[in-house]
């Protein structure tokens, strides 16, 4: 295998309260945002991103963002789905500086990726446990978006 295919499996939205800074630890820049809900549709699953979820953010002295986030989504058919990503934000500072502020900036202006796993006990959604899964994200005000692609 020389190449990868991808596949759709859904687009989310997140709602995230602004971060509480915890500031410039000994090692690292830590944020932490409060996930409070959101969506999520494809053409296998679609729902609701519940409330309770967080971004652990790592700012580093590059400028990049760290992403680490854990989140449950419910599907429209009540089913629970943990998600889990870890993901890097990373750009001109310019363009950093305009995300910071709430500013709308074009996704082709700065590298935002992601890589999901998930976890659920659902025999409907079973074969998500066995998922690869890459997103390509875009931060909005009230929070990012992302489109993740199944890897085949």
């Amino acid at each position: 295998m020389q190449s990868l295919q991808l596949q759709p499996l859904f687009v989310f939205r997140i709602n995230v309260n602004k971060p509480s800074v915890i500031g410039q630890t000994p090692s690292i820049d830590r944020r932490v945002g409060e996930i409070t809900g959101g969506t999520f549709e494809g053409e296998r699953l679609r729902g609701k991103v519940l409330s309770g979820g967080s971004d652990w953010q790592t700012v580093r002295r590059d400028g990049s963002w760290v992403l680490d986030v854990r989140l449950v989504m419910e599907t429209d058919d009540g089913h629970l789905i943990g998600m889990t990503y870890k993901g890097i934000r990373h750009g001109p500072q310019a363009a950093l500086d305009r995300i910071a502020k709430g500013e709308s900036v074009s996704p082709s202006d700065y590298y935002f990726r992601a890589i999901p796993l998930f976890e659920t006990a659902s025999d409907k959604y079973d074969w998500l446990n066995n998922v690869i899964a890459v997103a390509t994200g875009h931060r909005l005000a009230s929070g990012p978006i992302y489109h993740v692609f199944e890897v085949l």
